[in-house]
């Protein structure tokens, strides 16, 4: 097998729902990512890239029809460059990291690209299609921002809950409080709010240029949910998005259920983004001429039942690490993405082995944001960065992903 390599990790700033990448489209928000790549490493020939590998969680609006292709032919690479559209939902983009990881390995690529995009602002409602030609009545659109629709009536209802009331029912099994959710989510906010003022994204942002109604583009060049003036007072104002009062509606009532405890300030909001990575094998390194930020080690996923989704990423790391031939004290850095901070905490509480102090040094998608096809890809190039700046060290990427999945990727330096 060959040795994967990551040579370098772009992604832009990642934008608040209806906020400043509100007017940008996600395939265009790909195409720059790729762009941005790219010109970073001048050396490269574009038409030695063997494939674009792109992580997509909607694919109902602008990005259909395969984004990573189209993101390819709008970032200008020649069209003899083909590119492919991944879905594992939130962690599509670490999916399309792995996928092109394996194809290196095998030997089927030397040099890829992969990465991944969400416009959560701009995916649209879709209206199903009549099984009659002409149909009497109303009919019902769905949005196809985050979470269930259309669902097929022959699922188990229990697996097809809101995922926030997921989260509350982690919360119910570890004994997760409201108090140390919101505990967890100002934590977040302080150190991403800590790492923009040291810096320490700079090396992966890739800011974007916003077309304005009037004017001048506008510079989009910072992630745009991060909060510095945070507080547990202004958090606990806050009400009980999915429990408030009849925590049995999503299904038969819970012995252990209580109170709501997740809300707004202690879950990911909605986002825009897009992330993009240049991988290589040992040819690959000798023709783009840089030195690799960390290396592909090993990869994990897991399966678990749909309404625990968040806590499938303790089995997804516990294999990957197996498979790296490392442990938890071996890590110099573990990015799990938040999608709640209950769902996290719940991870953490499973692994009785791992420091916390090594989670997500520079925040989480609670303060930076969470654009599910992205969100992927923004981990595994954040861990490649932090190893690169260490100069050596284990880091692991892992999402928990709806409908019940865990993927981790272990990087080393």
């Amino acid at each position: 097998m060959n040795t994967v390599y990551i040579v370098d990790a772009v992604r832009t700033p990642i934008g608040r729902y209806n906020g400043g990448l509100a007017g940008v489209r996600p395939d265009d928000l790909a195409a720059h990512a790729i762009r941005e790549l790219l010109a970073r490493t001048p050396g490269l020939d574009p038409a030695r890239i063997e494939d674009v590998y792109f992580g997509n969680a909607n694919g109902a609006g602008e990005e259909n029809r395969n984004v990573g292709r189209m993101a390819a032919l709008l970032a200008g690479l020649p069209t003899s460059v083909p590119g492919v559209t991944v879905n594992r939902l939130c962690a599509s983009g670490l999916e399309a990291v792995i996928q092109a990881a394996r194809a290196i390995a095998v030997g089927d690529a030397s040099i890829a690209v992969a990465g991944g995009v969400e416009s959560m602002t701009r995916a649209p409602y879709v209206l199903p299609k009549s099984d009659r030609p002409f149909p009497a009545g109303n009919a019902e659109l769905y949005s196809t921002t985050l979470g269930w629709r259309m669902v097929n009536p022959k699922m188990d209802p229990q697996w097809t809950i809101p995922l926030g009331e997921s989260a509350e029912r982690i919360a119910d099994k570890h004994k997760i409080s409201r108090e140390q959710q919101d505990e967890f989510a100002l934590a977040s906010h302080q150190k991403a709010a800590a790492a923009q003022e040291q810096g320490l994204f700079d090396a992966e942002l890739a800011p974007v240029s916003v077309p304005q109604r009037k004017g001048d583009p506008v510079s989009f060049a910072a992630d745009e949910c991060v909060r510095p003036d945070a507080s547990l007072t202004a958090m606990a104002r806050l009400k009980p998005s999915f429990r408030t009062g009849s925590e049995a509606r999503w299904g038969s009532p819970r012995p252990e259920a209580g109170g709501g405890t997740v809300t707004a300030a202690n879950a990911s909001p909605l986002n825009d983004g897009a992330a993009a990575l240049l991988l290589t094998d040992e040819e690959g390194l000798k023709a783009v001429g840089r030195e690799p930020l960390a290396r592909v080690s090993a990869t994990g996923v897991s399966g678990i039942d749909p309404d625990y989704f968040g806590l499938a990423p303790v089995e997804a790391v516990t294999r990957a690490l197996g498979k790296a031939g490392k442990g938890f004290g071996d890590l110099s850095v573990l990015e799990l993405n938040e999608a709640f901070a209950a769902q996290v905490l719940g991870c953490v509480a499973e692994w009785p082995e791992f420091d916390p102090a090594i989670l997500n040094p520079q925040g989480g998608a609670i303060a930076l944001g969470h654009p599910l096809g992205a969100s992927g890809a923004r981990l595994a190039g954040t861990v490649a960065h932090q190893l690169a700046r260490r100069g050596s060290g284990v880091g692991v990427a892992t999402l928990c992903i709806g409908v019940g999945q865990g993927l981790a990727l272990v990087l080393e330096r």
